[in-house]
């Protein structure tokens, strides 16, 4: 992986978290909080997805799929979090 291809996970990742804030009102960060959610969820499962799955997704398409599934994944865990501990 290089650089450019985390720079483009990254704002996947970014996007995906926001939609997903978007699509699931209860587990919203906020505006920015989504998209730093899923800038971080998209940078790292979309490092992950390139080491594991090597050569088969190695283009812009699947640094796409897999920030913007990371960032709406790690999106919703943090706001399930935040909701479980505002709460308790």
């Amino acid at each position: 992986m290089d650089l450019t291809s985390l720079i483009v996970q990254v704002i996947a990742g970014a996007v995906g978290g926001s939609a997903a804030g978007a699509a699931a009102k209860d587990y919203s960060l906020g505006t920015l909080g989504n998209a730093i959610a899923g800038a971080i969820g998209g940078g790292v499962v979309g490092q992950l997805v390139g080491t594991f799955a090597g050569q088969a997704v190695e283009s812009y398409v699947g640094d796409i799929a897999g920030g913007a599934v990371g960032g709406a994944i790690l999106m919703i865990l943090a706001g399930v979090i935040r909701n479980m501990t505002a709460k308790g």
